[in-house]
């Protein structure tokens, strides 16, 4: 039961609220950390299929803070973000989005997270 329960743990967070996603905001930029959101809706499969591999990500590149956020459920936080489709992955550096991908497209995903964190690759 233990060892279940460690596979289970996830390492991409969920934004349950505004005031969530602005904590999240601030620790990463005082961190000076990479941030990784997956916009989803409950209802949208390809939002849903995206969630393994959000979370293989998230093993594999454990500097970057990932998170998820529920359009339905914080709506503030995707009109901000200006996410109008789902699903919408944007990328935050120094708190300023710097990459906004839409649509479920692992390997574009995996190449543009490359290209950050390893830039002259």
């Amino acid at each position: 039961m233990e060892a279940r329960q460690q596979i289970s743990k996830s390492r991409v967070l969920k934004v349950e609220s505004g005031e969530s996603w602005e904590s999240f905001m601030a620790q990463a930029k005082s961190q000076g950390s990479i941030v990784f959101v997956h916009f989803s809706a409950s209802w949208c499969v390809p939002s849903l299929a995206m969630n393994s591999y959000v979370e293989e990500l998230a093993m594999n590149y454990q500097d970057i803070l990932f998170l998820l956020v529920d359009v339905d459920e914080v709506k503030e936080v995707a009109s901000k973000m200006e996410v109008k489709a789902m699903p919408t992955f944007i990328i935050i550096k120094d708190g300023t989005p710097v990459d906004k991908m839409v649509g479920a497209n692992p390997e574009e995903i995996k190449r543009r997270i490359e290209a950050l964190v390893h830039p002259s690759i």
